[in-house]
């Protein structure tokens, strides 16, 4: 239906993905700094936002389980195919793994620059209206993540629907809110079969304390503004735009080079004649 790319293209296209996860090396140390006043900030944290943090592992048990309410149609991702000309109104959502890569960044792209605007207008009403709207954050941030990396999913040609799929999306969320040893976990993670993948997955989730380490640091540093005039706005939008913005990226990357590494596949399994 379309036309694949060379097997020179794709191999560069995997160098740029394996750089970037090379890259994620240098935000441990800044990682850990940013973290240190946290261990003080937790003594002061009321118990309710710190229920409400740890409510998140029961949120993502639910959504690998079932999706839940989290699940994303993949209309609006069709419409944006379709409004670059690239699909017609006979195509289905199976024919999105058939598209260029560059199709595929295209919308990808779209979706991580709408969802990061949401997330900091989101951001900036949460961060003046004090503790209460600060735990209102916790699900409408873990869900605006889980929708933009479905969208994501999608935007490549897969489907979250699948229980396979979203536990892969869970490792992106993961992976974006992991220190560079637990980064380094995940790509290993990533680099085994789904069935391998699944079973250490499903194993491991609760014990995933990343992601509650990241939504309660941000947390802090909107509580300790909120303190100062107009700054609480400002700071959270940067935050929430920030944690969108990541995670986003961290999609865009992982599932991309799953993507190149298929299409890799298919070009050296061709028969030598083709």
């Amino acid at each position: 239906m379309f036309t694949i790319e060379s097997l020179e293209f794709l191999q560069k296209e995997l160098e740029s993905v394996e750089k970037w996860e090379k890259d994620q090396k240098d935000l441990w140390f800044w990682e850990k700094l940013g973290r240190i006043p946290f261990k003080l900030l937790d003594k002061i944290t009321p118990k309710f936002l710190q229920d409400k943090a740890l409510q998140i592992l029961d949120e993502i048990g639910s959504y690998v389980q079932t999706g839940g309410k989290y699940l994303v149609s993949g209309k609006s991702i069709l419409k944006k195919f379709k409004e670059t000309g690239i699909l017609q109104e006979e195509f289905a959502p199976s024919d999105i793994a058939n598209l260029p890569l560059g199709a595929m960044d295209q919308t990808a792209s779209y979706f991580k620059s709408s969802r990061t605007k949401m997330a900091a207008v989101q951001g900036a009403t949460t961060g003046v209206g004090g503790l209460f709207t600060l735990g209102l954050d916790i699900p409408i941030i873990l869900g605006l993540s889980l929708k933009t990396l479905q969208e994501i999913a999608i935007s490549y040609g897969y489907n979250p629907n699948s229980k396979e799929e979203r536990i892969f999306i869970i490792k992106c969320l993961q992976f974006a809110s992991s220190d560079y040893v637990g980064k380094r976990v995940i790509l290993e993670e990533l680099s085994m079969t789904d069935g391998e993948r699944n079973r250490q997955a499903i194993s491991q989730l609760q014990g995933w304390r990343e992601v509650i380490a990241a939504y309660r640091d941000n947390f802090g540093w909107k509580k300790l503004f909120q303190m100062v005039p107009v700054a609480g706005i400002v700071f959270g939008a940067f935050i929430n735009k920030s944690t969108i913005d990541e995670v986003a990226e961290t999609g865009m990357m992982l599932y991309r080079k799953r993507r190149i590494l298929e299409r890799i596949q298919q070009i050296q399994q061709r028969p030598a004649d083709e």
